[in-house]
């Protein structure tokens, strides 16, 4: 079989693909709520494909796809959605040993061909134990028929070039060389709602990722100091948003302009506070907005000794200032890993695009690293607080937030 007559097969065959859970897996008696929670997240994913469909069974998930969809866009759609440990490209087959031979063999002629493939080794599992043959027979019988069917390929058990799966169920067998693994966790929806302070750095989105792969709800706020910043600033973070969005779907982005709290700091209270002072804010704000919107907690990109205002006496300081849990996913993550894991998951050239930060705004040129709670409360007092705070939501803006 040639390349383009295989391709035509391949367009005329149903796609398969089994997904497996990850720790979805160890959730016992809960554990038919997060299988359902994750069928829907993949289906809600899934449904910009016309011909797709996706069902539980026997504790993994099948999707099948029409044959003349794009095979590797449907994985790397699948591969988004948190609670997927991994996928498999599969075809299945009767569950007797002929069906299976001839499957594997049909299988195997076709890797030859993709890959040019040499050697294999076969690994079967019999998860219907009334199957009258045992595993290692399984794999046993179904490799010597390999080898018939496949004059040009040997067996090497240490370090094959295929490593062919077959996984033998009650009336179907399922057979498929590849794993490929996806994020894990848990599925969205399944851990309450979160507030994340979302910046244009690089920490806030991928802090955000992971309280969502985490199975949690997102919402956004993101402060600006307009004109001291530019809409282009603005702009940039709501790329980021959508490359969020991408695995956590649609969600709200609430804009704040912080400039005259920022302006009121400024003029009243030591330049040294100016930082934290500004931080407290922003927590505050978030908090509200937090609250009106049902969310459960805050979410920030904070890491530990990273600028001044994240040190452990300014953590205390602005935490002081909620009464509601704040979410510090990075807090001990080393920043070259935090690097890494935004170009993971797609934000980190959009994060690097040097455009303005509310943060670097009247910055000091010495901030207090260790601020003292009541001296912040003492210059927080010279100020009208409520009033600045109710002002900054009132004139807010929402914006709705699509994926990418």
């Amino acid at each position: 079989m040639n390349r383009e007559e295989t391709q035509k097969k391949e367009t005329n065959r149903e796609h398969i693909f089994i997904v497996r859970c990850g720790e979805v897996a160890l959730k016992g008696m809960n554990k038919p709520y997060f299988e359902r929670m994750l069928v829907e997240r993949i289906k809600k994913l899934l449904k910009k494909f016309d011909g797709v469909s996706v069902k539980r069974h026997e504790g993994l998930i099948f999707v099948r796809a029409d044959g003349v969809l794009d095979k590797q866009q449907i994985i790397k759609e699948i591969s988004k959605v948190f609670g997927v440990a991994s996928i498999s490209p599969a075809v299945e087959c009767e569950s007797t040993m002929e069906s299976i031979g001839e499957a594997a063999v049909e299988y195997m002629l076709e890797a030859i061909e993709e890959r040019n493939i040499k050697t294999f080794k076969v690994e079967a599992k019999r998860a219907d134990k009334n199957f009258p043959v045992k595993s290692p027979d399984i794999g046993r019988q179904i490799g010597a028929a390999v080898l018939k069917g496949c004059k040009v390929l040997k067996v090497d058990v240490h370090h094959p070039d295929c490593l062919l799966f077959v996984d033998v169920r009650h009336d179907t067998s399922y057979i498929f060389q590849d794993k490929i693994a996806g994020f894990g966790g848990l599925p969205l929806g399944t851990n309450g709602k979160g507030l994340s302070l979302l910046s244009g750095g690089i920490d806030s989105p991928v802090a955000t990722w992971m309280m969502a792969k985490r199975g949690m709800m997102i919402e956004a706020v993101h402060f600006h100091s307009y004109p001291y910043t530019s809409q282009r600033a603005q702009e940039k973070v709501e790329d980021l948003a959508k490359l969020v969005a991408t695995y956590c779907g649609r969600f709200k982005l609430h804009i704040i302009n912080l400039l005259p709290i920022q302006e009121q700091i400024v003029e009243h209270c030591p330049e040294e506070e100016t930082t934290i002072l500004v931080r407290r804010f922003m927590m505050r704000i978030a908090e509200k907005i937090a609250r009106d919107t049902g969310c459960n907690m805050l979410i920030t990109g904070e890491n530990l000794g990273q600028v001044a205002s994240q040190t452990a006496e300014a953590l205390v300081v602005t935490d002081a200032s909620v009464s509601m849990p704040v979410m510090r996913p990075l807090i001990a993550m080393d920043k070259v890993d935090i690097m890494d894991k935004a170009q993971e998951i797609g934000t980190y050239e959009t994060s690097i695009q040097p455009y303005e930060d509310c943060c670097t705004v009247f910055l000091p040129k010495h901030p207090a690293t260790k601020p003292k709670l009541e001296r912040i409360l003492a210059s927080e007092s010279k100020l009208d607080c409520e009033e600045l705070i109710k002002a900054a939501v009132t004139s807010e803006e929402v914006i709705d937030i699509y994926p990418e």
